[in-house]
């Protein structure tokens, strides 16, 4: 037990060093967009107070809803990360908003490692447990995700602690009589821990199969019957079907992505693009590495065992569910198979364990040879596919955004115009466009008073006859609204 305890310490302490890789980067990597999005909400709670019922960003545009948000509503999960980062940045502001950011995903990150641990040691083993850990900790598609601004590692995190609680709660139910309060404490910790994973993402629905399976093997057809199910059931989901109910109010809905596009916006699903993309290019090249592949196989057809029974099974069927359902979204955005990460790391312990534990195999040394050659190919295939995430491709939007936020009063609402995506106008550090949609004169009657621009094309340059320049380089130009040009007034007219 101590020997395990200390190699999953180990573990943690790589985990949490591996994470810190480019912390202090700025925020203008891969799927920036979306990072920015995040931070923004948690930038307005320090700026205007914590407003948790009406969340907000910088972004004014249509991009969000196709409907105008002067407001800057921004309803997506409930904001408990941005709280996190949010009051951690107030408390300890020696460190960045967007590194407090950073830090809340990468522990959440070793909370699921340690939940994953846990899980595999109680059904499995804790070798089993321990290859999930290290799994979990350092593929490096997982060491990116795993430091990026964003709620998905928490409600992974949320989500598998919720489990683990569940399962211990089953136990409890055979062991204590409800009058017990060690029937209880760990029912109230999964169901708190199950709503905030259901808040942090809703997605987290579908990953709650394994808990269903719990329940139906620990009562059969008489938990239909079980009360505290029940309550359970209803607790657990009641706080996020509260949320959904807030902000479908008229007053915020230009606030509420659309998302209908998530499910099959393209029709992909099920078509030969749709194999490629999520089983051969993401999970079997930017995930597993291509080497890693054969193990989650082999741990899929791995004999169960009495005490594991079909439990883990179901983190498949749930993990196929989620991609299945929100087809383009899998697609589209290759973050989203964060979700799945706790599942292919069981399924990858439960294969290396099963060679590790069966001699027959091979040689004792060379079965061992074999599985750390494949470990290695794996990292390194692994991290040739996400290296670049780190990289910031487009560093003239950070210098463009520090410009306006240097050269404009603090109040200035801001075109930013970078094809929808808000990386350039949350770097100004102002409220505004991050795309052209509406004419001159309608930004001008929204507030507009500038308009910036990063590695600014002629055409883009050609704005200086309409209106006055603050700022000309080569990496950004800044031109004043509010000082058109004759032919500038020609066009606020039209």
């Amino acid at each position: 037990m101590k020997k395990s305890l200390f190699l999953l310490l180990i573990i943690l302490i790589g985990a949490f060093y591996v994470r810190l890789y480019k912390f202090g980067a700025p925020v203008a990597d891969w799927h920036s967009w979306r990072q920015v999005d995040t931070s923004a909400v948690s930038r307005t709670f320090v700026q205007e107070g914590f407003d948790v019922l009406r969340p907000k960003f910088p972004d004014l545009s249509k991009g969000v809803s196709l409907i105008d948000n002067p407001q800057g509503y921004r309803f997506v999960e409930f904001p408990i990360y941005n709280v996190l980062q949010a009051e951690f940045y107030i408390l300890m502001p020696q460190y960045a908003l967007e590194q407090w950011g950073r830090l809340v995903t990468i522990f959440s990150s070793l909370i699921s490692i340690i939940f994953l641990y846990a899980l595999l040691s109680k059904y499995i083993s804790k070798r089993a447990g321990l290859i999930a850990a290290f799994f979990f900790a350092f593929v490096p598609y997982n060491i990116y995700y795993g430091r990026t601004i964003l709620p998905d590692q928490s409600m992974v995190a949320a989500l598998l602690a919720g489990t683990f609680f569940f399962s211990n709660w089953i136990d409890a139910s055979i062991k204590y009589k409800v009058s017990s309060i060690k029937y209880w404490v760990p029912f109230i910790l999964s169901l708190i821990l199950t709503a905030a994973a259901l808040l942090l993402k809703p997605y987290a629905l579908f990953f709650t199969l394994p808990m269903l399976y719990l329940a139906w093997r620990r009562f059969g057809f008489s938990m239909i019957k079980q009360w505290p199910l029940w309550i359970f059931l209803i607790l657990s989901i009641l706080p996020l079907l509260s949320w959904h109910q807030w902000m479908s109010q008229k007053e915020f809905i230009q606030g509420v992505p659309r998302n209908n596009w998530l499910f099959n916006g393209n029709g992909i699903r099920f078509k030969g693009a749709f194999f490629h993309w999520l089983f051969a290019d993401r999970i079997g090249r930017l995930i597993l590495g291509y080497w890693g592949l054969p193990f989650v196989i082999l741990g899929i057809l791995k004999k169960i065992n009495k005490k594991e029974n079909w439990f883990f099974f179901y983190f498949i069927i749930s993990s196929l569910l989620f991609m299945t359902v929100l087809a383009t979204g899998n697609i589209q955005h290759d973050y989203y198979q964060v979700l799945i990460m706790p599942t292919l790391a069981i399924f990858f312990a439960k294969g290396i364990d099963f060679i590790l534990g069966r001699q027959e195999i091979s040689n004792y040394w060379i079965s061992r040879l074999v599985v750390v050659i494949s470990i290695v190919f794996m990292l390194a295939f692994g991290w040739f596919a996400v290296r670049d995430f780190y990289s910031i491709q487009h560093p003239n939007l950070i210098l463009a955004g520090q410009a306006v936020d240097r050269l404009t009063p603090k109040d200035a609402k801001i075109v930013a115009p970078y094809g929808g995506d808000t990386t350039l106008l949350y770097y100004t550090n102002r409220r505004g466009w991050p795309v052209f949609d509406r004419s001159f004169k309608a930004f001008k009657k929204a507030g507009a008073s500038y308009i910036v621009f990063a590695d600014p094309s002629p055409e883009e340059l050609h704005f200086e006859t309409l209106f006055e320049a603050v700022k000309i380089e080569p990496e950004y130009a800044i031109f004043d609204l509010s000082k058109p040009t004759a032919q500038g007034l020609k066009e606020l007219k039209q």
